[in-house]
């Protein structure tokens, strides 16, 4: 009897609801251009940055503007006359000696820093959306293993209630028992809570919030085999590619850029000027139609050029130091991250493969042993191999995590490798 409510009691805790249509990683990661709140935010850094560089170019744009005024004038022989004007002007900027040129093109590097921002951003998404998949899938699996262990548990102390009443064995051990069955029932349910949060977390990152995902495939994971290049070659590559080092490379040029447009303040302008106007008043000295040539050249402007030079090469400065702090933080970075790949690989899996491969001759044994009715840990033994199961599932996650880091730092590819098979 009491092995009979064992199995219903495993049976129950294994069930589970009729679930959707089970979600795959890759549906999983085609949200990367879903409009994430993360995304958005790197878009419209990139369209303002659009916007201003149209707004820099528009400078040399043809302008027509209506210029006029209402007045009235003492003639010689002291009578007041009406001395009205209205005109229509059209200018046209015809040089500016690098003004323009120095702003179009430092906004044409501010599009650009924008551009490899929003390509972080992309890869950061992927890498959040992958992690919070796998915490799904490692929740679940966990739920499973702590609700065999909370089935072995209760029997246990089931089977203890019965023996307690007939004297065979002690209080204490009675209390050993029910305490060790509520220690896995509550690490059992604190599991089941984290298994809805690393769902919703996951709805979150895929931006469909209140849509919680029921059923996730466990991924293939085919890319953890990979060959990959050595530190010394990748190193390199990584500094050349990565979209960060690209941002602040692009910043500092633009900084560049508006220095330059800045000190060509001081330079003179030149417009062309068609002026054609009406006049209540006649003179001789007026032209109802016009044209010519507008220069103009500074004098003095006081402080505003210099104070403007200064923050530009106080921003230069910055961008530099963080573009030099930069490249030292990715160097560690990639070191670590493809240690933590070859630890995975040569450690983690052979460690993992032989837990499974011990527990699953664990298992067998206890299932003959069951079947013979000579000891009844059966149970124990399938829930020990669910968590060796689990530990080569977090082995494989992890890679597979480590992995999309290391394209993430590379500009989201890897340089190929010599001697590996295409």
């Amino acid at each position: 009897m009491k092995r009979r409510a064992w199995a219903v009691l495993l049976a129950c805790a294994l069930s589970t609801a009729a679930s959707a249509e089970r979600l795959t990683l890759d549906e999983a990661l085609a949200s990367v251009a879903a409009p994430h709140p993360d995304r958005r935010i790197a878009e419209s850094a990139l369209a303002l940055s659009r916007a201003d560089r149209e707004q820099a170019a528009s400078r040399q744009d043809f302008s027509l503007f209506l210029d006029g005024s209402l007045r009235t004038g003492r003639r010689p022989d002291g009578d007041w006359k009406p001395d009205n004007v209205g005109r229509v002007v059209a200018r046209k900027p015809l040089f500016d000696f690098g003004r323009s040129s120095q702003a179009i093109a430092a906004a044409d590097q501010d599009v650009a820093a924008r551009q490899a921002e929003l390509l972080n951003v992309e890869s950061l998404r992927r890498i959040d959306i992958m992690a919070r998949y796998f915490d799904v899938l490692l929740a679940d699996m966990l739920s499973a293993a702590d609700s065999e262990f909370v089935a072995v548990a209760y029997v246990s102390w089931d089977n203890a209630r019965d023996r307690f009443e007939v004297g065979q064995i002690s209080q204490p051990d009675l209390l050993r028992l029910e305490a060790e069955y509520q220690d896995l029932r509550e690490r059992r349910n604190a599991n089941q809570q984290r298994m809805r949060s690393t769902r919703q977390r996951l709805a979150h990152a895929l931006n469909r919030p209140g849509k919680l995902p029921t059923e996730l495939a466990d991924p293939a994971l085919a890319d953890n085999a990979r060959p990959l290049p050595q530190y010394e070659s990748l190193l390199p590559w990584v500094m050349q590619k990565n979209p960060r080092v690209l941002a602040l490379q692009a910043q500092a040029a633009a900084a560049d850029a508006r220095l330059a447009a800045v000190r060509a303040e001081r330079n003179p302008m030149l417009d062309a000027e068609v002026v054609g106007g009406g006049y209540s008043r006649e003179s001789t000295t007026r032209d109802e139609l016009s044209a010519g040539l507008v220069f103009n050249i500074p004098l003095y402007q006081g402080a505003r050029v210099d104070s403007r030079v200064a923050r530009e090469l106080a921003q230069k400065e910055r961008s530099v130091a963080e573009l030099e702090k930069l490249k030292l933080d990715l160097a560690d970075t990639l070191l670590a991250t493809l240690q933590e790949i070859e630890w995975l690989r040569d450690s983690g899996r052979p460690a993992a493969d032989k837990q499974i491969e011990y527990r699953d001759w664990a298992l067998e044994r206890s299932r003959a042993e069951y079947e013979l009715e000579l000891k009844t840990n059966l149970g124990p033994s399938m829930a020990e191999t669910q968590m060796a199961q689990l530990r080569r599932k977090q082995v494989e996650y992890r890679l597979a995590l480590a992995l999309a880091r290391l394209e993430a730092l590379s500009g989201g590819s890897l340089p190929p490798v010599e001697g590996a098979q295409k």
